[in-house]
């Protein structure tokens, strides 16, 4: 009966603040400390998400790039995931960093940097999820080619698996959040512990004299520039690009934030927690898959994955395709949790009046009390870069390799206007309990990620093979660009009339109606 109250007293001290904040609370807060954490390691994917980027660093920058980038991105990583925490920690809605943006700045500047900021954030959450759904489509196709190896994988094929595993999410996400949050609650122990089993499999089937020296995994016999025309240098730093892919979507946590219990405490630890758990265990899988990794020349094998082909070569095909089914699982689990946080990004900047749908997909539906026309309108939006490979893979890879900078790009806006704006009239900046304070460690973590990631964009840049063509080209960096440009177009050519910032919908909720005619707040009520 007390820890009832208990929870009551934490539900109603969280609507509270959000009112505060300027939004009616619409959602069910089912999401525990557990879930909470569970939600932050699995937008993540740790070993699904090595498994679909090990590639790029292995090949470009060779052995020891795989495993210094890692750690090294991994710390340049927490200090960008303890900035936005203390910002998700002040500003604990489902619109993230788009709506902190809008708020971090000056009257006169918040249309127009939240118009954007939001820009850039729907763009990138459904671009993350089309392309961690069609990295999972090849990764079931991938463990077919291994146990089939005369079966013909066709574009059409693979576009179809990824078609399919969208719909399936979209459904799966389509119940009420209790629902959602009891299943959310074991992704992490899956997520972990494949992971785990992984490295002792392969460390026990792989002969100590098979296994490589600590030069090859840590020193100069593991540099090797496989770009074809990049110096040693930039080869190297290529490695920073899997780092850098895995450890993104931090505010993930942020956009469920309405639906989680003392979000205010929960959405910014587990970031935290899952920024140092992902890059620890990380770079623990990284080391281990190269130390059991044999002949460079022998990979990424047919089936186009180094991690899947040196797990078949250590421990067998059938071992190594029943562990595979759990990496398998941990994307789908990454999928369902982008799907979340995307459709909650869409439905925030919806109900700002940010999308040109006159708020149509910023209403929450009675009988599940989620978005449900933000899930579904999303889970259709990402299905269009997936057919983007039938007719060019080049233009689907393009649009794919944008994700990671329009994510970043949209998180070091927040945290430089905290900075810049921190003493301006307009600006009541109220830290969150998660707080690292205006001292040197605050100033420190802010500017390091701010620099970092403003380098990470060059990187993000640069093709990862020379020469350049059409076909191996970067357009990450055009497609971020444009995003910006073709939005700041947009705002100045009509969208400013109807577009005015992140708006408070507390005057208008006794009249607000969900998307099945009933009051939002009816429950709450109902509740109290």
């Amino acid at each position: 009966m007390s820890t009832d109250r208990s929870e009551t007293s934490t539900m109603t001290s969280d609507d509270e603040e959000l009112k505060m904040l300027g939004y009616q609370p619409s959602f069910r807060r089912e999401f525990s400390n557990l879930a909470t954490i569970s939600f932050a390691f699995s937008i993540m994917g740790l070993c699904s998400s090595v498994a679909t980027t090990f590639n790029t660093p292995l090949l470009s920058g060779g052995p020891a790039s795989v495993t210094w980038c890692w750690i090294l991105g991994s710390c340049m990583c927490l200090t960008l995931g303890s900035s936005i925490a203390e910002i998700v920690s002040a500003y604990p809605t489902c619109g993230g960093m788009y709506t902190a943006s809008a708020k971090l700045c000056p009257e006169k500047h918040r249309a127009i940097v939240g118009w954007v900021v939001g820009w850039l954030s729907v763009i990138a959450q459904v671009v993350g999820l089309s392309s961690s759904e069609f990295g999972l489509a090849n990764m079931i196709l991938a463990a077919v080619s291994l146990a089939r190896p005369a079966y013909t994988v066709t574009p059409g094929l693979t576009v179809g698996v990824f078609a399919a595993l969208l719909m399936v999410h979209g459904v799966l996400n389509s119940v009420a959040t209790r629902h959602l949050a009891l299943a959310t609650k074991s992704f992490v122990f899956v997520n972990l512990g494949a992971t785990f089993v992984i490295i002792i499999v392969l460390l026990a089937t792989t002969p100590r004299s098979e296994m490589h020296s600590a030069s090859y995994v840590f020193g100069g016999e593991g540099i090797v520039n496989g770009t074809g025309g990049w110096n040693t240098g930039i080869a190297f730093l290529l490695g920073l690009l899997s780092v850098q892919w895995t450890m993104t979507d931090y505010d993930a946590t942020a956009h469920i934030s309405e639906e989680v219990r003392r979000a205010a405490y929960a959405a910014p630890s587990a970031i935290f927690i899952a920024v140092i758990g992902t890059g620890l265990f990380g770079w623990l899988f990284n080391i281990v898959l190269i130390l059991c990794s044999g002949p460079l020349d022998g990979l990424p094998g047919p089936t186009d994955s180094a991690v899947l082909q040196i797990m078949a070569n250590r421990m067998g095909i059938p071992a190594a395709l029943f562990l595979w089914s759990f990496v398998c699982l941990t994307a789908f689990f990454v999928c369902q949790t982008g799907l979340q946080a995307g459709s909650r990004t869409v439905y925030a900047f919806s109900r700002d009046h940010g999308l040109p749908d006159g708020g149509y997909f910023g209403v929450v539906s009675r009988s599940t009390r989620t978005p449900l026309r933000a899930i579904w309108f999303t889970t259709v939006l990402s299905v269009l870069p997936g057919l983007l490979d039938l007719a060019s893979p080049t233009a689907a890879n393009a649009v794919f390799s944008a994700t990671a900078m329009a994510f970043d790009t949209s998180y070091i806006v927040p945290i430089f206007l905290r900075r810049m704006y921190a003493n301006h009239p307009e600006v009541n900046f109220k830290p969150g309990p998660f707080y690292m304070g205006d001292g040197l460690l605050g100033w420190a973590a802010n500017i390091t990620c701010i620099t970092w990631t403003l380098f990470v964009c060059v990187i993000f840049s640069l093709p990862n093979d020379m020469p350049v063509s059409p076909e191996n080209m970067n357009y990450s960096s055009v497609i971020t660009v444009g995003v910006v440009v073709l939005s700041l177009m947009w705002y100045f050519a009509g969208a400013r009339r109807y577009y005015h910032g992140p708006q408070s919908n507390l005057a208008s909720s006794v009249d607000s109606k969900d998307a099945d005619g009933i009051r939002i707040d009816e429950d709450l009520k109902e509740k109290a």
